[in-house]
């Protein structure tokens, strides 16, 4: 007799200011699920992915997780949401199941029940604080970010992490989703005089604000730098709005290495030539699938418990991120540090 298939719930946002990144965080997962029933499944088990849209409010995501728990009777999640969604899907589903939480984050999250596989703040932001004071002398910051959990506790971690080098954080703003005049948030800026503005806002909420700041002028004697923009976000900026951008990330779809070389070979031949780009907020989804296989497979089991403590104890068979091919579950990768050139990334440092 067939055993049936395992189900995984892959919750994302298809609207709000995170739902740019849709269309590549759905082809990452399919890719992944693909590749695991190639090899036989997990534990046995065919892959089959339930997809669920989390909308734009942490309300409209817990009621997707009730209904992939509820209705779609799922055996774990895997999510790419906000970090203000992640505790409330966690107390929602009150670790019925597994629950993996893949994107880039804030850090210190202490539940025992929430696998994070992304990179934290601090992971991110001290490498790219510490070239940019060395090798761009910048000592004056200031931080921007959407009024959240997310964009708060980093830069809460920031203000430290200039502090200790030696800077100086010269104006600080919180704003809100939706924002497009961006005028008031120019003007601080100006007169705060900064070498550099650090930001965290979400999405979309980055390409209004990148071509403000372009249009502005002040682009050419500021620099930026952030830890969220991607391949999709710097298409939507356009190439003559990202001069003196910087940011820093374990992925760019442009690295080559023998991990992502094989993901884009894979990613192309079952997309076409034209898929939704490949990113880093996207690819966090493949390691989700595959970093979840790695973990139940090690367990042979899939309880929450059994599984948390399985992590960076066993092995997953696919990654993008990272030059090991052998890596284990939930595992850090090098940060790469990138100027923008126009549409592309151009890696400048490692650490």
């Amino acid at each position: 007799m067939a055993r049936s298939a395992l189900k995984i719930g892959i919750l994302i946002p298809r609207s709000g200011p995170a739902g740019i990144w849709a269309p590549s965080c759905e082809a990452s997962a399919l890719l992944a699920a693909s590749e695991i029933n190639a090899a036989g499944g997990i534990r046995g088990r065919e892959v089959e992915l339930v997809l669920r849209d989390t909308g734009a409010s942490d309300r409209s995501a817990v009621d997707a997780a009730l209904a992939i728990v509820d209705l779609d009777a799922v055996d774990c999640i895997v999510a790419m949401v906000p970090s203000s969604a992640r505790q409330p899907i966690r107390n929602a589903t009150r670790g019925r199941i597994p629950f993996l939480y893949t994107p880039q984050f804030e850090g210190a999250e202490s539940d025992p029940g929430i696998i994070t596989i992304g990179e934290t703040a601090q992971e991110l932001l001290k490498p790219g604080i510490d070239w940019l004071a060395s090798e761009k002398r910048a000592s004056r910051f200031f931080l921007l970010g959407n009024d959240y959990l997310w964009p708060q506790r980093s830069m809460a971690e920031a203000r430290r992490l200039i502090g200790d080098g030696g800077g100086h954080v010269v104006g600080e703003m919180e704003v809100p989703f939706g924002l497009e005049d961006h005028d008031r948030v120019l003007s601080r800026i100006r007169r705060s005089k900064p070498h550099v503005v650090l930001s965290w806002l979400l999405g979309h909420e980055a390409i209004l604000f990148n071509r403000a700041f372009a249009a502005s002028g002040l682009a050419a004697g500021i620099l930026r730098f952030s830890t969220a923009i991607d391949e999709t976000i710097l298409y939507g900026i356009g190439a003559d709005c990202t001069e003196n951008l910087y940011v820093s990330s374990a992925y760019f779809s442009n690295l080559r290495s023998r991990n992502n070389d094989a993901f884009l070979e894979k990613y192309h031949q079952q997309f076409g030539t034209s898929p939704a780009p490949p990113n880093a907020f996207g690819e966090s989804l493949y390691e989700g699938v595959h970093c979840l296989s790695g973990l139940a497979e090690a367990a042979d089991s899939l309880r929450s418990s059994d599984i948390v403590r399985k992590l960076g104890r066993s092995a997953q068979k696919r990654t993008a991120r990272g030059f090991e091919t052998n890596v284990a579950t939930g595992n850090r990768h090098p940060i790469h540090i990138a100027a923008v050139d126009g549409f592309d990334f151009r890696v400048i440092a490692n650490r």
